[in-house]
């Protein structure tokens, strides 16, 4: 729901609506599924016994405050950040902002961090410089006395995102030459011709980002192809855009964490170590979220149509 999140720029885009009204339009299936997932959580968290290792967690704690100096200053980055997306500024001018903050404090507060990851000493200036740009473009790795948190705090930079870049690229061509072939059209008509009401249309789009996660094995194509899909199909229901970008992030947006061969299902698992079908059970909010959507437009609730 991040005005700053890939999906959300996405999706709104697909739909032709605009980014805030598809965020607020979103919270009304969004809120519900989240204290119902909260619920769930609780009743869990009551009667599970985690039997947590005390010492693991303080030989964490102390690997951190021996790596980072840790201040209340610092949550200013993020403060400012909120402050911008709650103005509306734009997403980029809001990460650019955001990204400059954060080089800036790491300067000031981690000054001896800086001089670990550029391994210059005696210019301080330089040192600098060069940390915060590699942070920002290439693999950077933390050194500290726990090994849990040095794969933790390890990242990539721009260069750990040009994967998806790429994926964001061949999708945008994929679904252009569908639509541009008429296949989208094709595919759209034989199935919504089956929907003859606002719940069965938003079921049938719900459903289809959901396949497209399974088949296609990406979270971007689950948006961006039934986006086209039925664009035309919402708009010919006068059903407002809002609609149909809500469906896709109820959807396609959370379920293709719940495939273990899709992009974000393989990413989360490689990085938690746990296996895809094992989390799965416990992603209470992904799995009602599909459902709530569907749930509110076969009730005809909260579905804001095009005024004539």
């Amino acid at each position: 729901m991040s005005p700053l999140s890939d999906t959300t720029n996405l999706a709104s885009a697909m739909a032709g609506t605009e980014l805030f009204t598809h965020i607020r339009y979103m919270m009304l299936t969004t809120i519900p599924t989240f204290i119902i997932t909260l619920i769930v959580f609780l009743v869990i968290g009551l009667t599970f016994d985690s039997n947590l290792d005390a010492k693991n967690i303080n030989n964490l704690l102390v690997a951190i405050e021996e790596s980072f100096v840790i201040s209340p200053w610092l949550f200013l980055v993020p403060i400012i950040v909120l402050v911008l997306i709650i103005k509306k500024v734009p997403a980029l001018p809001s990460l650019l902002i955001g990204t400059l903050l954060g080089g800036l404090f790491a300067v000031v507060f981690q000054s001896s961090l800086i001089v670990q990851l550029s391994g210059i000493e005696g210019n301080f200036f330089k040192s600098s410089y060069i940390s915060i740009i590699n942070a920002m473009g290439t693999e950077t790795t933390i050194n500290s006395s726990n090994e849990i948190i040095n794969n933790l705090l390890s990242t990539g930079g721009m260069y750990g995102m040009l994967n998806t870049i790429w994926l964001i690229i061949c999708a945008m061509t994929f679904g252009g030459m569908m639509e541009s072939t008429s296949a989208l059209k094709k595919i759209s008509q034989s199935i919504i011709q089956y929907a003859e009401n606002t719940g069965s249309v938003i079921a049938t789009t719900a459903s289809t980002c959901i396949f497209f996660n399974l088949t296609a094995s990406d979270q971007y194509l689950s948006i961006v192809v039934p986006g086209r899909m039925y664009a035309k199909t919402f708009k010919d229901k006068k059903l407002a855009p809002e609609n149909l970008s809500r469906t896709l992030e109820d959807s396609g947006t959370v379920t293709s964490v719940l495939v273990p061969w899709n992009t974000c299902g393989a990413t989360q698992s490689a990085i938690l170590g746990v296996a895809t079908l094992s989390y799965l059970p416990y992603c209470f909010f992904n799995l009602i979220s599909p459902f709530m959507t569907i749930f509110y437009g076969y009730l005809n609730f909260k579905i804001r149509r095009i005024k004539s």
